[in-house]
């Protein structure tokens, strides 16, 4: 892996976000989209980024949680530039680590398909018993 650096923030500039969604495929434009971005860093339990020595942002991973009982980690994402290299790994692994550190019992995400065994390196495994379900999607 490159010399980065990874790092929880609180706000981080829109528009390195946005391309971080653009390339995991997960990015829809529209008149609110930018302007949630803020609130939305600020909202999650722990929004990290991974930053290159000139200080861009080259990857994010951020926890949802009430900070007690539950957590999901979502939104994995790296510019493709820096894939395979272990980004997205080391921050699900920091992002575990805090939650467990913290005495969070339940830590969960939800795994693109191809991307099962990344996780279980992670100690993820599968779910069994349940479905992921989405709410107005059929």
């Amino acid at each position: 892996m490159r010399e980065l650096e990874f790092e929880a923030v609180n706000s981080a500039p829109v528009e390195e976000i946005v391309e971080l969604y653009k390339s995991a495929g997960w990015w829809q434009e529209s008149p609110e989209a930018r302007s949630i971005i803020p609130a939305m860093i600020r909202g999650s339990y722990c929004f990290m980024v991974a930053r290159a020595l000139d200080g861009r942002i080259i990857g994010m991973a951020r926890v949802i949680s009430d900070g007690f009982s539950d957590a999901y980690i979502q939104d994995v994402a790296v510019l493709e530039n820096y894939r395979r290299q272990g980004v997205g790994r080391e921050l699900v692994r920091r992002l575990a680590q805090l939650c467990v550190s913290r005495k969070i019992g339940w830590i969960g995400l939800v795994a693109e398909p191809g991307t099962q065994s990344l996780y279980e390196e992670l100690g993820f495994g599968p779910l069994a018993g349940f479905q992921p379900m989405l709410y107005g999607k059929r």
